[in-house]
């Protein structure tokens, strides 16, 4: 039996939360949260830990050199290094539009990297 010690990011409260790990790594009990959000962060951290991804991608042609992007939803963690060499050797053309999709269903994650600006 393992206990990890984790504080939630789930609200502004900032819980100190317990998750008691059964030795195959199945969450066996979850205590210190003040809501079921702080449960359901805890369990996923330790089973399968996601992160939003935000960077910058190169622009050809336009007035920016990069434009930002971000993931449109969580990314496995594991998967984040991978994430960024595809993103490292993408470039797109101008103009750029928010929200355009800028990589569709990176490394087959499902999901899609993003833009959250303009670029002309």
């Amino acid at each position: 039996m393992e206990k990890r010690e984790l504080v939630c990011v789930a609200c502004p409260l900032g819980c100190g939360i317990t998750v008691t790990l059964g030795d195959n790594g199945e969450v066996l009990d979850v205590t210190g949260n003040t809501c079921k959000r702080g449960d359901a962060y805890a369990r996923s951290e330790c089973t399968a830990p996601t992160r939003s991804l935000t960077t910058t991608v190169r622009v050809e042609g336009g007035k920016d050199y990069v434009v930002p992007v971000k993931s449109a939803a969580p990314i496995p963690k594991n998967a984040m290094f991978d994430c960024m060499k595809v993103i490292n050797e993408t470039s797109v053309k101008a103009p750029v539009k928010i929200g355009d999709i800028i990589i569709k269903d990176i490394l087959g994650t499902g999901v899609d990297i993003i833009a959250t600006n303009n670029a002309e």
